[in-house]
């Protein structure tokens, strides 16, 4: 099948290309528009109480969001001299009658003790908008954004919307630097991989391929459902890393054919039989497990799920057509202009008594000395993972010096019993009557600072309760658990929300639909490589050691950005907790790069195996000659990932982190050290599929070369022990 595809490709290898051209002007013509399409936000649960409580609330009282903070100070005058009152009260009446604006609330309306700060130099106002969904709230704040400031005193904004704005801001200029940073990196170290400009050139040709492709993929996705801008942050990661391995895969095996005296056509059929099938294999498996993001409610997740499935199909189909059409156009021009490296031998010299080769031979003498080895070394990377701690988002993630942050960090340290993320609580069907006694028993619960009816209109009402500390704190959490423990009075309906409560129903959320998306990726994982490998040893050691290389990056990313080792260096503030849905993004993209590894490596093995029957011969072969492939695939990946981990948004910088620990371990001493040492040990068992399950591999399996005689027979020997036992 594989070589017939290659076959076919040379064939029309020119209508390829052109189609592959057309997709390129039209992601970059209609795709990019994207940008402009996608949402903000995306990280609550529909069914969760939190939800539930805002869409009651704008149901039953309107709009209640405090939807920006605007902080006023002087280090001169306190909020009651006229040089600080007259122009903030001035700026506020102009703020109120701006078309965007629903009401503004301050201290100088109110008189609240809470809205000054404890010297009385600062006082912050709170603007809600008239827009209902996130998109228009960010837009509305774009409008009035300059009518804010106060002449004369320091003005800064804060609070939910300038927050998401400003977040967005970032991501998208680390975006912008990240790619800046990667693409020229990448190209130097494909040339020194490579020793050519030729073919260090065609894996970033068929990066930008699957980057504007996925950009349209996305943008049709978009048409029918909301996706969240943070998608495109995974486009440009997993696009641009997986079709710069799939290049890096393909272009390499084609070299080595047209140095075995192939000519370009017949190396092409070889190489699509070999490497086209491995990345086949690769492309679905790392696809099924982003797939696994769909499953939870939250369109952040589910959008990330998209962005990701769409960046490896186009990466994986742009290396399967469009990359072998190129190289039948180049042919052995692919090894033109030429820079002599002393000390580099090419994929084409990958076997022979090179470092990979010596390696293998170690491993295979000391099978037990290296597993346990790398064990130990993974359990103590692991570790940390047991005392991980999990808590909502908020500024700290942002850098220190932007605004929503500094006026996020003034409220909560100089105002008394000042919060950004006050806990609202809806009381409906009780009248103002059940909305005082409900708010004296409140505030008699431990860390309440505070309980105030804000809004009511018929048999509803509203109640902010205030706490100490940040909203992620443990006081605001007890303060959200301890209302809802609270029995409701009959006919009353009582829903708690806010920051914190969306929170703890975010945990609550994913903690539900984990199991589910951990079921999904193991068992697309085991049956395809089963489909790949003819084994059912193979696929269940390789989800095990997926877990192994995983539990050891969250154990460093536990150790960095929980306990706060580094965090200078990295430039982020620790909290002392890790936001949940960053773990469950990790899992899934990182589960899916170290199948791909492991497919690597398998499939080359499985290739030897089929061709000499020798397990022991298969596994030091399949590993000196992918052993440099893969450690060049991991650099290269890992270039594109640092470009994201020296962002400024610290759950960004944490996934870049965690996937660059992942990539390195895995392909270091998960994939070159353990794997081949623990297929030594188990011998010819890593082929054994009982009798029912070798009939479906021979019948439906992901295969191209027909197994050497000793290797059917030695398949057939286990099937046969398996039936007789």
């Amino acid at each position: 099948m594989f070589a017939w595809w290659g076959r076919a490709v040379v064939r029309f290898r020119w209508f390829v290309l052109a189609a592959a051209a057309a997709l390129v002007l039209v992601g970059a013509a209609w795709g990019t528009g994207v940008f402009g399409a996608l949402t903000g936000g995306g990280f609550d649960d529909p069914k969760s109480e939190s939800t539930q409580f805002r869409d009651r609330t704008i149901a039953e009282l309107g709009s209640q969001d405090v939807d920006v903070l605007v902080l006023y100070s002087d280090p001169a005058a306190a909020v009651d001299d006229p040089s600080f009152r007259d122009p903030v009260t001035a700026t506020l009446a102009k703020i109120r009658a701006l078309p965007e604006v629903a009401s503004v609330t301050s201290f100088y309306d109110t008189q609240s003790p809470a809205l000054v700060s404890v010297d009385r130099r600062a006082t912050y106002a709170m603007v809600q908008l008239k827009a209902i969904d996130p998109d228009g709230k960010t837009s509305a704040y774009e409008t009035i954004e300059p009518a804010l400031t106060a002449p004369g005193i320091t003005t800064q904004t804060g609070g939910t919307v300038p927050f998401l704005h400003e977040a967005n801001k970032q991501t998208s200029e680390d975006l912008a630097r990240a790619e800046m940073f990667s693409l020229p990196v990448l190209l130097v170290l494909l040339i020194l991989i490579f020793g050519g400009l030729a073919a260090a050139a065609t894996p970033l040709m068929i990066g930008g391929i699957a980057i504007l492709g996925s950009l349209v993929v996305v943008r049709l996705i978009n048409m029918l459902t909301d996706v969240s801008v943070f998608a495109v942050n995974i486009i440009t990661l997993i696009g641009l890393g997986m079709a710069v391995d799939y290049a890096l895969f393909i272009v390499s095996r084609f070299r080595e054919e047209l140095a075995a005296g192939h000519e370009p056509p017949a190396a092409i059929g070889r190489t699509m039989a070999t490497a086209g099938r491995t990345v086949l294999v690769s492309g679905l498996t790392i696809a099924l497990a982003l797939a696994s993001l769909l499953i939870f409610p939250q369109s952040f997740l589910r959008s990330m799920g998209f962005g990701g499935l769409a960046a490896v199909l186009v990466a994986m189909l742009a290396a399967l057509t469009a990359l072998p059409a190129l190289l039948a156009v180049l042919g052995h021009r692919v090894n033109a202009l030429r820079i002599p490296l002393p000390w580099r031998r090419g994929p084409e010299h990958a076997g022979g008594d090179g470092a990979w080769a010596r390696i293998a031979r170690s491993v295979m003498r000391r099978p037990i000395v290296y597993a346990a080895g790398v064990i130990v070394i993974l359990a103590v990377l692991a570790s940390p993972v047991l005392r991980i701690s999990f808590g909502g988002f908020d500024e700290r993630v942002l850098p220190p010096g932007s605004e929503p942050r500094v006026v996020s960090d003034a409220i909560t340290a100089d105002f008394a019993g000042g919060t950004v993320g006050p806990i609202e609580v809806l009381v409906s069907g009780g009248g103002q009557a059940e909305a005082q006694r409900l708010a004296s028993t409140v505030t008699g619960l431990p860390d309440v600072t505070g309980v105030q009816v804000t809004a009511s209109e018929g048999a509803s009402s509203l109640l902010t309760v205030t706490y100490p500390g940040e909203s992620t704190g443990d006081a605001a959490q007890g303060v959200v658990r301890a209302i809802r423990d609270l029995p409701a009075p009959a006919g009353v309906d009582v829903l708690v929300g806010g920051r914190t409560a969306a929170d703890i129903d975010l945990i609550d959320s994913l903690v539900a639909h984990l199991p589910w998306m951990a079921l999904i990726m193991a068992l697309a994982t085991l049956i395809l490589l089963f489909l790949a490998f003819g084994s059912i040893v193979l696929p269940i050691k390789a989800v095990l050691m997926n877990l192994v290389s995983i539990g050891a990056s969250f154990g460093v990313v536990v150790w960095v950005f929980q306990d706060g080792h580094f965090a200078d260096f990295l430039g982020f503030t620790p909290t002392g907790f890790i936001e949940p849905s960053n773990p469950i993004l990790m899992l899934a993209v990182l589960f899916g790069l170290a199948t791909d590894y492991e497919v690597f490596l398998l499939s080359r093995v499985r290739e030897e195996w089929d061709r000499t029957g020798d397990n022991t011969a298969s596994v030091a072969s399949g590993l000196q000659h992918t052993g440099r492939i893969i450690t060049a695939a991991a650099l290269l990946l890992t270039v594109v990932v640092a470009g994201f981990a020296s962002g400024g948004i610290a759950f960004i910088k944490l996934i870049g982190v965690g996937m660059i620990v992942a990539i390195i371990v895995d392909a270091t001493l998960v994939r070159l050290l353990l794997v081949p040492a623990t297929m030594r040990l188990l011998g010819r068992w890593n082929w054994w599929a009982p009798g029912p399950f070798g009939a479906v591999y021979r019948r439906f399996g992901i295969r191209e070369l027909d197994p050497h005689p000793d290797a059917a027979a030695k398949e057939e020997a286990l099937a046969g022990s398996s039936r007789s036992t």
